[in-house]
């Protein structure tokens, strides 16, 4: 008859088991290494105390910065809708322009939205690169605003001669949730700038798409007219 083997459990699992005075010895260590170190462990938590404290103090005082540049830009708006961009970039004396709430209320909301403003109203005034810098530094999850920034960029730079830029920044808003509305138009911008960088294939190319997808828009009639007019350049 085979002999049987029987295993013998491992010692070491119950080694701290069976060593009581192991086991107050280690939490002894424990309690010296707490004692000395205190004044590190209650560092630690006091600057965890204090991050915690700042941070929701940033998140306020932002958010009471918000509320009152949005009442403050109140009147700069109503300015800007009545084409007074003089005193809708620098406020009329009792009421502050949209420069002041981007200089006192920088990282807002309202002083986000300023810099939208500020940089349409320096392209009307032929500022341009003044106009590139304060729309790079507007951002907006309303695709139909964050569109017209980047074609806003778009018109600057091709009016600086930066033909390689706008022509991306064009196409940044026509990417930028494709619509019926605004897409035609952008497409037709960049089908300009193609032109004026001579790169008549891809300006062709822009305005079939406005001829094949966009045949009940405004831009629809003129997209054929200067696709006619380059296919007959191309031809010579």
């Amino acid at each position: 008859m085979a002999k049987k083997t029987t295993k013998k459990a491992p010692q070491v699992e119950y080694e701290l088991l069976e060593q009581p005075e192991e086991i107050a010895s280690r939490l002894e260590r424990g309690e010296l290494f707490i004692k000395k170190n205190s004044r590190l462990f209650g560092g630690i938590l006091i600057v965890g105390i204090l991050l915690i404290a700042g941070v929701l103090y940033f998140q306020i005082d932002k958010q009471n910065k918000n509320k009152k540049a949005q009442a403050e830009m109140f009147q700069a708006v109503y300015y800007f809708e009545q084409d007074s961009t003089d005193l809708a970039l620098n406020g009329d004396g009792s009421n502050v322009g949209f420069l002041r709430i981007v200089d006192q209320y920088s990282g807002t909301d309202a002083s986000n939205l300023a810099h939208f403003y500020i940089g349409s109203i320096y392209i009307s005034d032929g500022q341009f690169q003044k106009a590139i810098d304060h729309l790079k530094n507007f951002s907006s999850s309303d695709f139909f605003v964050q569109s017209r920034a980047y074609s806003l960029l778009g018109d600057a730079y091709l009016e600086l001669g930066n033909n390689k830029e706008a022509i991306a920044q064009y196409k940044k808003a026509i990417d930028h949730k494709e619509n019926k509305f605004y897409t035609p138009r952008y497409l037709s911008k960049l089908a300009i700038a193609y032109e004026v960088d001579a790169d008549y294939d891809n300006a062709i190319k822009t305005y079939s798409i406005i001829e094949d997808k966009y045949f009940e828009s405004f831009e629809f009639t003129n997209a054929r007219k200067h696709k006619a007019r380059l296919e007959g350049l191309a031809s010579k």
